[in-house]
């Protein structure tokens, strides 16, 4: 069954499994989610639920936010998202989804939007070679070559340039939950996850399954 959730990034520790190795995690507060709305294929042509994680006041968000979430009956929250699922008929509007919806061993997809690292060279941001350090060369850094003199003369498309780093949507896949605390809505990943701490990270299940 397919299955998702919002949460935020806390940060990162290590723990010790059951013989004994240390393990690098990230902890992750996954929900609670609320269900601000279903969409069904009768009136919206999908199945569908919107979600929404983490309470704010009714002055923080605007005019056509407010009522939508006081049509469902709950306060505004931080963050709406969608997901499209296959079987909507055990949610309903006001239905919480809790991290218990993850079990320890499973595998996960995880999305985020990456760490902003502003402007940035092509070897910061490419990883690409750099000049001779020494014999007199006066270039280290640099892009490189651009385009040739004569032909065809011009910067071909998808060359590696300098520019803003960071800042994307990352999703890193197959990785492990290693704990599930239901009561403090607590999830433990291994390895590392995107973003920054406090950031949103989207958590479903993964696309692709390693055996």
């Amino acid at each position: 069954m397919q299955k998702a959730i919002l949460a935020r990034k806390l940060g990162m520790t290590q723990i010790f499994n059951d013989v004994g190795r240390l393990v690098p995690v990230t902890v992750v507060q996954a929900g609670p989610n609320v269900v601000v709305q279903k969409k069904t294929i009768d009136n919206d042509g999908y199945n569908a639920v919107q979600v929404g994680f983490i309470d704010i006041k009714q002055q923080r968000a605007n005019k056509p936010q407010n009522g939508h979430y006081s049509k469902a009956g709950l306060s505004p929250k931080k963050y709406l998202r969608e997901f499209r699922l296959d079987d909507i008929d055990s949610l309903n509007v006001g239905d919480e989804i809790k991290a218990d919806i993850f079990a320890a061993g499973e595998k996960v997809d995880i999305s985020g939007i990456s760490k902003g690292k502003g402007f940035a060279g092509t070897v910061k941001r490419w990883g690409t070679h750099r000049g001779p350090m020494s014999h007199g060369s006066g270039y280290h850094r640099g892009v490189g070559a651009m385009s040739g003199c004569s032909s065809p003369g011009r910067v071909m498309k998808g060359k590696k340039l300098p520019g803003h780093m960071g800042v994307e949507k990352v999703t890193v896949q197959n990785l492990t939950v290693v704990k599930v605390d239901s009561e403090k809505g607590v999830m433990l990943i291994k390895g590392g996850v995107p973003g920054p701490k406090n950031g949103l990270l989207v958590i479903k299940n993964p696309v692709k399954s390693r055996k």
